[in-house]
Formats: C-alpha cells, structure tokens, sequence
C-alpha cells in the first residue's frame, strides 16, 4: 500500500503524512509541483526524524507518476464521492490517493482512479484536513487488508 498526494500545498501536511507513513510502514509519493519549495528544515517541523524511516517518491507530474505504478489499483479520496471509505473493499497493493488542499484533483485524474471513495462527515463542513484524511483512510485500509505493523 502507498499515499500519494497530488500537488500538495502545505508543509506541513507533507510531514505529517510522511510521519504517518514511517509510522505504519507504508512508502508516500509526492506528485509535483507542491505548492511549497522542498526544503527539509519545512517539512521536517512535522516530519520530525521520522523522515528518515519513510520511503519518498517525488514525481514531477501525475504521467510520471503512473509511469511508475504500473496497474496498481488508484483510490481517490474525495468529499464528491458517494460511497464511503468504511464500504470500501482495499487491496494490499493499492495507492491511497489525497488532492491538494485547496482544489482536490482535476477531472482528468479523478478519471484516471480506478475507485473514489470518500470519508463520511457532517454536511455543515466541506472537507477533513489532510493529513487527519490520509491517517484515517490509511489506518481503514491497513485494518481490512489486515496489514497494520505490530
């Protein structure tokens, strides 16, 4: 299983992912261009040293991205989906998809995703932060595919 967070625009996003990425084992891929300049002293207020026990890709655009995935299944987190992450069926090999903060994903990517899923919330507020979204469908998809570290 991988994250990829497609042009993310936060730092410290970025870090929080890559932190909960070493945490549970699971390798992060960065779609650029982010909206920051990769500059470890930003990412790493998050990242903490945790940074060095996650596995990182960082792509210089969605094509190259899918170069480098192969047919791996894409899941697409977005608040416009209908079915919920906790109806959801994963695979083991999947690659949890988050767009950026501000925009999600363009239409051309989201149909590129082999699922869309999205995080069930209250209907008075437009989206999770996503590093609170990435851990949730993360630790979702690790419990059902059953491969949670320790």
């Amino acid at each position: 299983m991988r994250i990829a967070l497609f042009k993310p625009e936060i730092a410290g996003n970025v870090g929080a992912v890559l932190r909960l990425g070493a945490c549970l084992g699971v390798a992060v891929d960065l779609i650029e261009p982010m909206g920051f300049v990769w500059d470890d002293r930003r990412v790493r207020r998050a990242a903490m040293d945790y940074i060095d026990h996650v596995a990182i890709a960082r792509h210089a655009g969605f094509d190259a991205f899918r170069e480098t995935t192969g047919s791996r299944r894409l899941v697409l987190f977005t608040t416009k989906a209908s079915q919920s992450v906790y109806d959801f069926a994963f695979a083991p090999d999947d690659i949890l998809l988050f767009g950026k903060e501000s925009a999600g994903v363009p239409v051309t990517v989201a149909d590129a995703c082999q699922a869309r899923v999205r995080i069930p919330m209250r209907p008075q507020v437009r989206s999770m932060n996503l590093a609170s979204s990435a851990a949730l469908a993360l630790g979702e998809a690790l419990r059902q595919t059953q491969t949670l570290p320790g």
